[in-house]
């Protein structure tokens, strides 16, 4: 029975730091730049390349049609990943959304891309803020819609 009861308190002793508040509610505001996406071969293979991506102010042609602001709040599992792949992988399925919204509403391009992280605008050229977590991580972008002039 001791050995039982030994064994117990040892579990809980080590699970217990696993499950605190601190390990749980972690939630870190962090920015990486959006090139690291945009230019990695593995995650070019997953966008088809027939929408352009324009963050912040970055200067673009002219609009030939307005299909409105859109927003991608996309999450992904953290776990057994560094923040920085978690990130990626979030903003590379916010980047597919908007890709496939941006080619259902007739459009070439998505502008004026800014992340909405928890209703706080962060607009960079060329980085994105994502929100790491113990489990999750999670990027919200708003853009434009729009078709550029050829």
């Amino acid at each position: 029975m001791k050995n039982i009861t030994l064994t117990i308190l040892v579990t809980l002793f080590v699970v217990t730091p696993l499950f605190s508040g601190e390990a749980i509610a972690r939630d870190d505001r962090l920015q990486f730049p959006v090139a690291e996406v945009l230019e990695a071969e593995e995650y070019q293979a997953k966008l088809s390349g027939d929408v352009a991506f324009y963050f912040g102010d970055q200067k673009y042609g002219s609009i030939e049609k307005d299909a409105g602001v859109f927003t991608s709040n996309k999450k992904t599992n953290a776990f057994n990943k560094s923040d920085k792949m978690a990130c990626q992988w979030a903003l590379l399925s916010a980047l597919i959304s908007f890709e496939k919204r941006a080619l259902r509403e007739g459009g070439n391009a998505v502008v004026d891309i800014y992340s909405d992280y928890r209703n706080e605008k962060f607009s960079s050229e060329s980085e994105y803020q994502c929100g790491a977590g113990a489990i999750m991580a999670g990027v919200t972008l708003r853009g434009r819609v729009v078709k550029l002039a050829e």
